[in-house]
């Protein structure tokens, strides 16, 4: 416990310092996709502080030079540096509201471009969804835990169905995203922070043009599908095991 108290402290120091010059490049124009990949470099510092390896499955799934909507599965707060310091590219996050009032650090958030979403408000929540699908019109991706909260169990959760409203609506692919392991570094309503391994694991886009809000629950149901479907396969796969089939079949 006294190495994790150790290292939240070092984390939230290492944040308020890393927050403070993302507010100070904010005054430069047109700064958000510079303060993102400080943002990038802050997920990365945390990750390593923390001894948390990363293996990145299916970066080839990644739509390079258009904006697309990515979609996670939500075990624990470490999905934010995973999902931030491994998934290339410039995307805005959709983040809960509660993050935007941490002082410094929701200003950073903001100076980013990220955007603030309050899910115990209807009106506002389709606020947040409406400046999301500017972004998107602006070129930008964006980042999304579906779930809308961790799970605690490692179960995937039913998903909430206001990104996928905004999917439809902007026409741009889904990109479901898997995270693998992240719940033992740090589990749900725990700071205690245990050294591991994590996979992430980038599935293929799903196109949502032949979608409607009618039959948004299809879609839904798609998208669930295959992050759940790559969740199980890459849990119980070694890939160490898989490269070395692989150069003995080559051979």
């Amino acid at each position: 416990m006294i190495r994790s108290a150790l290292l939240v402290t070092l984390g939230v120091a290492i944040t308020g310092f890393i927050s403070f010059w993302c507010i100070i490049i904010s005054i430069i124009p047109n700064s958000e996709n510079r303060i993102h990949k400080i943002a990038k470099l802050w997920a990365r510092i945390l990750l390593f502080i923390s001894n948390t390896k990363v293996e990145v499955i299916g970066k080839e799934n990644i739509i390079y030079g258009k904006p697309q909507i990515f979609m996670a599965n939500h075990q624990s707060d470490f999905d934010i540096f995973i999902a931030l310091g491994h998934i290339p590219g410039q995307f805005r996050w959709l983040a809960k509201k509660e993050l935007f009032a941490i002082p410094i650090f929701g200003a950073a958030m903001k100076t980013a471009g990220y955007i603030e979403i309050d899910r115990g408000n209807h009106e506002k929540a389709m606020q947040s969804l409406d400046e999301a699908a500017l972004r998107i019109r602006e070129g930008k991706s964006v980042m999304s835990f579906p779930e809308g909260t961790r799970s605690a169990d490692g179960e995937i959760k039913a998903f909430k169905q206001g990104i996928f409203h905004l999917a439809i609506k902007s026409g741009v692919p889904i990109i479901p995203v898997s995270i693998i392991g992240s719940g033992k570094i740090m589990p749900k309503r725990s700071l205690k922070v245990t050294p591991g391994r994590v996979k992430l694991i980038i599935g293929k886009p799903v196109e949502v043009k032949s979608y409607t809000v009618e039959n948004r629950h299809e879609l839904i149901e798609k998208v669930k599908k295959v992050i759940m479907t790559n969740y199980d396969y890459w849990r119980e796969t070694d890939t160490s095991v898989i490269k070395d089939m692989e150069e003995k079949t080559s051979a």
